[in-house]
């Protein structure tokens, strides 16, 4: 069984056993307010293509997320509110519960190395953002900002996600998006996220790419480890979803998507198979001290 999105409706499956679970207090469903931001001509088509490849589970994202700016309207909010449906007040207490989830997960495992767990916030939108790293549309995936400490996601781009890039629907699916992000957000608390901003500044383009894949991997890495401890709510076919979800969103896979051909040298989240198995990886162990990436893929 799987979870469709279409238009930013939910079907009502799910596998993923969540409901009367906790929910967090870090939640915000922005969907109900409308916004009169739009994507600007100037960029096109062609450059939110290329803002998808680069900023989809993105993690230090500022210089990218500053570009789409160039692309967007600023965003306003407007004086109504649109009711949400049954389905999508159903997809926000999911994505709240997951986050909790989260929450739980990280504050233990940071406890347990003497140190404090600060909690993310989590934003759904529809269409348009402000964000402390500028503005973003849907069309940009989610994302983290450090600045804010806040994830950001537009549930409709799940709908590009399968039927761009060929990722089956699935309510687990979407926590590992969230996880991935919330990911970021422990690399922001680690201080990983500032040292490779400032590698980054310091390297050439294709060496500066190799640093940011294995930013991104090791947030696959977290992933994997938050559903380590996750294995008693997750039905058949949970972990299955989340590991086509990062083969989906493997540069290779991306490429060949949009271009229909890849070009390695410019790869900023790994292949497919790389975010498969370091997910993988984290999954098997639950060892968040040992996704040393940047060892295996800068060596």
């Amino acid at each position: 069984m799987v979870l469709v999105i279409l238009q930013d409706h939910l079907l009502n499956i799910y596998n993923m056993k969540w409901e009367g679970r906790r929910k967090s207090d870090n939640f915000e469903d922005r969907r109900g307010m409308s916004t009169t931001g739009k994507i600007a001509t100037g960029g096109g088509a062609i450059g939110i293509i290329f803002l998808i490849i680069q900023l989809f589970l993105g993690g230090d994202n500022q210089q990218i997320v500053q570009a789409l700016e160039n692309q967007l309207n600023q965003p306003s909010a407007a004086d109504g509110q649109k009711q949400l449906t049954p389905e999508e007040k159903k997809v926000g207490d999911f994505v709240s519960t997951v986050l909790a989830s989260t929450e739980d997960v990280w504050q233990k495992l940071f406890q347990q190395k003497g140190m404090t767990y600060r909690e993310p916030k989590l934003i759904l939108f529809n269409e348009v953002i402000q964000s402390a790293c500028g503005g973003a549309s849907g069309s940009t995936g989610p994302f983290y900002c450090p600045g804010d400490e806040t994830l950001y996601m537009d549930m409709s781009f799940f709908n590009t996600l399968r039927d761009r890039f060929g990722a089956k629907g699935g309510d687990f699916a979407i926590a590992y998006v969230i996880a991935h992000e919330v990911g970021h957000h422990v690399q922001h608390q680690l201080g990983v996220l500032n040292k490779t901003q400032n590698m980054r500044q310091q390297l050439r383009e294709a060496q500066a790419n190799r640093v940011q894949v294995a930013t991104e991997l090791q947030a696959d890495f977290f992933a994997g480890v938050w559903a380590h401890y996750e294995q008693k709510y997750l039905d058949q076919g949970d972990v299955e979803e989340a590991i086509n979800a990062a083969a989906a969103v493997g540069d290779d896979n991306i490429q060949n998507s949009t271009q229909g051909y890849t070009r390695p040298e410019t790869y900023t989240h790994g292949t497919s198979q790389q975010r498969m198995e370091w997910f993988t990886r984290g999954f098997k162990t639950g060892d968040f001290m040992s996704g040393d990436t940047f060892k295996e893929i800068l060596n």
